[in-house]
């Protein structure tokens, strides 16, 4: 897993829109990244709508929200056009990006060892240095935290 006060490892990975998004494009905004499993499922939704229904105050903090899954473009097309959400999602099918920041892991369930996404966020400064993590996330409340110590942050 990267570490906080390194630099954020650099990517560029294809929007919703199929437009490709790199770290470099993003320097001089905050940036609240996001790992999440899958497009439609009940925790990404609700992770999803309540980053969606933050934005704007996001957005006050001179922020950006990007949420990255493993799903195609045209699957986070679908999951924004029927969840209404108003946030970036990239695609990682590769899992490459997941891999160099660390959340790509093995995982248990119901006894079975597989490879997926930990569900995990990171707050980059402008200097794309990396301020914040939480790994292992619980989806209630998340957003709120996560606005929270951006404040906190930018009050420093």
């Amino acid at each position: 897993m990267v570490q906080l006060e390194s630099m954020a490892p650099d990517f560029c990975l294809p929007n919703q829109d199929d437009v490709e998004i790199c770290l470099r494009d993003l320097r001089g905004k905050w940036i609240v990244l996001y790992f999440y499993p899958k497009d439609n499922t009940p925790g990404c939704t609700t992770e999803a709508c309540d980053f969606s229904e933050a934005a704007p105050d996001f957005s006050t903090l001179n922020a950006v929200i990007i949420g990255v899954s493993a799903d195609s473009t045209a699957k986070h097309r679908d999951f924004i056009d029927k969840k209404d959400l108003s946030i970036t999602l990239l695609s990682d099918e590769s899992t490459s990006m997941m891999q160099e920041y660390g959340v790509w892991a093995l995982k248990k369930n119901y006894g079975k060892e597989y490879m997926g996404i930990v569900r995990s966020t990171l707050i980059i400064n402008p200097e794309g240095v990396i301020k914040a993590i939480w790994k292992n996330v619980k989806v209630k409340e998340h957003a709120r935290v996560v606005k929270e110590k951006l404040e906190a942050l930018q009050a420093l």
